[in-house]
């Protein structure tokens, strides 16, 4: 028994991994589009792009992780059966709580790695990736280094580079500070190089002028220099105080968050709700393992209807899910729906064992009507 067991959860795990591959990719490519114009505009290389997109997995999984294991224990249940092997483990004592049991094992499995995303990868994956697209969109001299291009990082600056050199200097530069349209500053440099400094981003320009203008260009002044420091840093645009987002809460901050201004009831209510949801969330994996098994032991014998069975199924496990997510948007805004969020896993579940036992609708009536004959 022990090694039919091994030999059925070998049989789950593998479909399982394969099908959470595809799906995280799938998704994955949806995600690109917005790393991938944050990265290229803002001069960041392939590997911060990586970087960036791996930090998003974590989130992915959660959702995809339970979906992968309702199809991936669907298909194998359906593979086992079609080639006879349920029919040879049954002969050989193999009981359907036997058959269970390496089921709701990889369920477990499944459950355990959801937690972890769910509970500590997700939110250290989104604080890590808010915080380097802060420093990436604050890091205005990487968006400059774009030669024979103008350039607008910032709204009243305009820059210009002529060329780059594979040393990092720069040859030909023009810096235009509209920011006071009545007294506009130009810089041109003939050489320079952008570095990165403890108090921040600065261009340091070589050999050049500053020309300013007054009185609506009716005068200029033209001011020679042998080397100019401008800080790119004014441009960046002010910090902003705000909350943490909620996907970067940890479970501990939505139950109990750190801060305390700014925190309104309705925001409150919001994290609480999102805790609820990331702890019942695995919980689908039971459903899902008792649906399977209903679908495949209670239709073993009928041969012919293979195909209605898996497709029931289906449409039974996505209207429990999407009814776990509906419950989302109501339970930020009322508290005592919180319930729902175990209530409906924990009730698929029970109307998959009711069918895996008999109690499908179709006998309710058949012995409803008999009662009543």
């Amino acid at each position: 028994m022990l090694r039919l067991t091994s030999y059925v959860l070998g049989q789950l795990l593998g479909p399982v991994a394969l099908l959470t591959l595809l799906l995280t990719s799938v998704i994955w490519l949806t995600q690109f589009p917005r790393l991938l114009d944050l990265v290229i505009n803002r001069g960041q290389s392939a590997p911060t792009f990586l970087y960036l997109t791996s930090l998003l997995l974590p989130t992915l999984l959660v959702i995809i992780l339970p979906i992968a294991f309702f199809f991936g224990t669907l298909f194998t249940l359906s593979r086992l059966n079609g080639d006879s092997e349920l029919v040879v483990m049954a002969s050989a004592g193999f009981s359907q709580r036997q058959l269970a049991v390496p089921v709701f094992l990889a369920a477990f499995v499944v459950m355990a790695i959801t937690w972890t995303c769910a509970l500590w990868l997700m939110p250290l994956g989104q604080r890590a990736l808010s915080a380097k697209e802060v420093d990436i969109r604050a890091d205005i001299g990487a968006a400059l280094l774009n030669a024979g291009e103008f350039e607008t990082p910032a709204k009243g600056l305009t820059v210009f580079i002529h060329q780059m050199g594979n040393n990092g200097q720069i040859g030909g530069i023009l810096v235009h500070d509209n920011r006071d349209a009545k007294r506009p500053i130009t810089y041109i440099a003939q050489r320079g190089v952008l570095a990165q400094t403890p108090a921040g981003g600065r261009l340091i320009m070589y050999d050049g002028t500053v020309e300013q203008s007054a009185a609506n260009g009716a005068q200029l002044s033209v001011l020679t220099f042998k080397n100019y420091t401008f800080d790119l840093d004014q441009f960046a645009g002010p910090a902003r105080l705000t909350l943490r987002k909620t996907n970067e809460r940890y479970l501990s901050e939505l139950f109990n968050p750190p801060e305390s201004a700014g925190v309104t009831p309705r925001i409150r209510t919001g994290w609480l709700a999102e805790a609820h949801n990331r702890l019942s969330q695995p919980l689908y994996c039971l459903a899902f393992a008792m649906i399977a098994l209903a679908t495949i032991l209670r239709g073993r014998r009928q041969r012919g209807a293979l195909a209605m069975r898996l497709t029931g199924a289906g449409l039974a496990a996505a209207a429990l899910r999407l009814a776990g997510y509906g419950v989302s948007g109501p339970a930020a805004s009322h508290p005592s729906l919180f319930v729902l969020f175990y209530l409906i896993p924990l009730l698929g579940t029970v109307l998959a064992l009711a069918v895996l036992m008999g109690y499908s609708p179709r006998a309710f009536w058949q012995r409803t009507a008999q009662v009543t004959a």
